[in-house]
């Protein structure tokens, strides 16, 4: 067989593989397992993922265009190869929230590459769980998703709206991305986190847009190597380390890096929260660059006296440690004058806290922008308006308070 031939050969081998390849990349469409718009499909979708969990090659779920109703879901793995879960509906949850177990709307568990995809919508209708919570009928609410124990996964083109409660919930999971993420519920939507993350490593949120009743995300214990990326929050309560120390055994938070963020009218910006009377704890190696705030009422918040309903003892300091934190670049406009607030503990002082670079205006009545400092000596780089921590700057007082987390 000549070269010529030989290359021939070849290439038409490369085809047939690679074709082979795409007809072994199974994929599972809901309808097919009689899912349709007028009924619940949580069946038919448990179902198509058992096939697809037994399938050696990578395998993809569909959920078609259109409106389907869908009751609790958990999908377990682990699975034999690849999964992706192609979501392209809108997906309803029962709006009585007594129609739902506590919990989870969709779970997914001990995944190794999984992804979810589609652009499609989950829309937890969470107004009649939000008023049967502020009338204190009901308990703990159901989250629209919640990840655990999953591995080199990503979560991408999908929109959560109207969570009961936490939209998402990220607990044990190693190297997982959300990208073009959205979240959707009314500032006044209670306990709404966007996304919460706790006891997980090296997760990313990239390109993607919070708008929530509750912090847009919050940090849990025993969190490391987040990055927080070009990231758009509010409304909302901004991006919060915290709250920690409420429980015994938290395990340090390490590493968290919010950078090329922008928050608009949301009651903080970037924070870290403690309990007062708290077990102990650490925080350390988290860093806030490159920040823009438009009209928000807490921009820069280290608030370890944390304590919302005021039931707490204020008497006994926090016992978290807070260490090595930059606040650098941040620039912007603030809706009450409490611009820059950093009060640590009198039990464990924060250290090697530095602030660059930050220009925030105040233009209330009350007068400019202010900061308040307290057990706190930070370095002190760069612009400083307003001044921060020196002799200029006003006495500690706590920032405004808001009513839930």
């Amino acid at each position: 067989m000549d070269l010529k031939l030989k290359l021939v050969h070849l290439a038409l081998m490369v085809l047939f593989l690679a074709h082979l390849g795409e007809s072994q990349n199974a994929t599972f469409d809901i309808t097919k397992y009689g899912a349709n718009s007028n009924a619940d499909i949580s069946e038919a979708v448990l179902n198509a993922f058992k096939e697809a969990c037994a399938s050696t090659s990578p395998s993809t779920i569909v959920i078609p265009k259109g409106t389907f109703q869908m009751n609790q879901v958990k999908l377990e793995g682990p699975c034999k190869g690849p999964i992706e879960l192609q979501i392209q509906a809108t997906l309803k949850a029962p709006s009585d929230p007594n129609q739902l177990k506590t919990g989870e709307w969709l779970t997914v568990n001990n995944l190794d590459g999984f992804t979810m995809s589609g652009g499609g919508i989950l829309d937890g209708q969470g107004k009649a769980a939000w008023e049967c919570k502020e009338s204190k009928k009901c308990n703990k609410l159901p989250n629209n998703l919640s990840f655990n124990s999953l591995t080199n996964s990503i979560i991408k083109d999908i929109t959560t709206l109207d969570s009961k409660s936490f939209h998402v919930n990220v607990n044990q999971c190693k190297n997982l991305t959300f990208l073009h993420f959205n979240v959707s519920a009314p500032a006044g939507s209670p306990n709404t986190d966007g996304i919460h993350i706790s006891r997980s490593t090296s997760v990313n949120v990239t390109d993607s847009n919070f708008a929530t009743g509750d912090d847009c995300i919050s940090i849990g214990d025993e969190t490391e190597q987040l990055y927080i990326t070009k990231v758009t929050c509010g409304p909302g309560h901004g991006i919060s380390v915290g709250s920690l120390g409420g429980n015994p055994d938290e395990k340090p938070v390490v590493g968290v890096f919010v950078k090329n963020c922008t928050f608009i009218s949301t009651d903080n910006g970037v924070r870290i929260k403690t309990w007062p009377a708290s077990h102990p704890g650490v925080v350390s190696d988290v860093h806030f660059e490159d920040i823009i705030v438009q009209n928000v009422s807490n921009p820069i918040v280290i608030d370890q006296v944390y304590c919302p309903a005021g039931k707490c003892n204020k008497d006994l300091p926090s016992q978290v440690k807070i260490s090595k934190v930059t606040f650098q670049n941040i620039k912007g406009t603030s809706r009450t004058q409490d611009a820059v607030s950093l009060l640590c503990s009198k039990g464990t002082p924060c250290e090697g806290v530095e602030v660059g670079d930050i220009d925030i205006t105040y233009s209330g009545k009350e007068g400019p922008a202010k900061s308040s400092c307290d057990n706190i000596k930070p370095s002190l780089k760069g612009k400083q308006n307003p001044a921060v921590c020196t002799a200029a700057a006003s006495p500690a007082a706590a920032p405004a308070a808001s009513s839930s987390s």
